[in-house]
């Protein structure tokens, strides 16, 4: 059985192969027009604002991500050549399965053929060949006015700036996010990224790990893209979001919240701006009514929650398989204390592949 996952949309289909210890991990994309040629440098930009290593709050196996592009016809080929492997740090715990984990799932779908070490392609660290495919969309979507940008919302129980903070189109926020994709911690607010930053160490020097919250704003995207039950822009981003391993959780404009609110309070009133132009009032649905954009009348808002990173050094429960017997463990090998902080780019890259497929058999 191959360790592959293939995303099959309305016009792409997206292969993304390899493991985390394999000699490649890459990425297979059909369906790609002709006229279409990646940017290497745009994507290299992209692909450094998820690599690991660079911090504290993340892993240090350092790997360049250098992305390698080809192209077969209609068939473009991205791969990355993995430099800092490390197998051996995952012998010691190969009959014992790591606690939330996918080493017991896998070997019930794929038997004596799964993984022994870093989880395979159920790793984190195959979301870089996401995040190629991703650049790829986000580039196109750039050519149209399309701006994707995602932020940490929530870490440790401390909270950055948020879009529900400010009106259904405040320009303010607009550049305040535009400017995180430079930032090395991805937050509105600086200062509350220190604590942020604060709270995964304390959990790193604990031996333990924490999870986190990603909101996602995109401004310009098409009015009229979408359509019904299976046609949702919610289902397509959905299946998109939950693909990103630690996501737990996904939730549209007010999402839960508004199961608390009465209808009045919820509904979204439509009014003319200042300017005459139609707006919101209020944009508890998250830019999306009935599964379909709503354009500039206010843009599409969703958050993601990643669980806190299963690998940790503290001692866990666990069976040992092969001697049939309970057991603990402490994981060893280098793993992200928070991998909410390197997932803000992965976010964006998987919004971007949905939001574009659907673009590509609405124009």
């Amino acid at each position: 059985m191959s360790t592959s996952s293939t995303y099959q949309g309305d016009a792409l289909d997206i292969m993304i192969y390899g493991e985390s210890h394999s000699e490649a991990i890459g990425v297979y994309i059909n369906g790609l027009p002709e006229d279409v040629v990646p940017d290497s440098a745009k994507t290299a930009a992209f692909m450094a604002r998820r690599a690991p290593g660079k911090n504290a709050w993340s892993t240090p196996r350092k790997e360049p991500d250098e992305v390698i592009f080809e192209r077969n016809g209609a068939m473009l080929h991205g791969y990355i050549i993995n430099t800092n492997t490390k197998p051996k740090d995952y012998a010691s715990i190969i009959n014992c399965p790591r606690p939330s984990h996918a080493d017991y799932a896998a070997k019930l779908l794929y038997g004596d053929e799964a993984s022994k070490s870093g989880g395979g392609i159920f790793s984190g660290r195959m979301t870089a060949p996401l995040c190629i495919a991703g650049s790829i969309a986000l580039q196109e979507l750039a050519k149209r006015g399309v701006q994707i940008f995602a932020h940490l919302k929530k870490v440790g129980g401390i909270s950055d700036d948020s879009y529900f903070g400010h009106g259904v189109n405040d320009e303010g926020f607009r550049a305040a996010l535009m400017q995180v994709a430079d930032k090395e911690f991805p937050v509105v607010d600086d200062e509350k990224g220190e604590l942020m930053k604060a709270k995964i160490e304390e959990a790193r020097m604990d031996g333990d790990s924490v999870g986190g919250v990603i909101e996602c704003v995109i401004y310009g995207y098409p009015e009229g893209i979408g359509g019904p039950i299976f046609d949702g822009i919610e289902a397509k981003l959905a299946q998109i979001l939950y693909a990103i391993p630690a996501v737990k959780g996904v939730e549209f404009g007010n999402g839960f919240e508004g199961s608390d609110l009465r209808g009045s309070e919820n509904n979204d009133a439509f009014m003319f701006d200042e300017n005459g132009n139609l707006t919101l009032k209020t944009n508890h649905s998250g830019g999306i009514q009935g599964g379909i954009s709503l354009g500039d009348v206010a843009p599409i808002v969703f958050d993601v929650a990643m669980k806190p990173t299963p690998s940790i050094s503290k001692s866990q429960e666990t069976v040992d398989m092969a001697a049939h017997k309970n057991t603990t463990i402490s994981i060893e090998g280098r793993h992200d204390p928070c991998v909410a902080p390197r997932a803000v780019p992965v976010v964006e890259a998987a919004a971007a592949i949905a939001l574009y497929d659907l673009l590509l058999v609405s124009i």
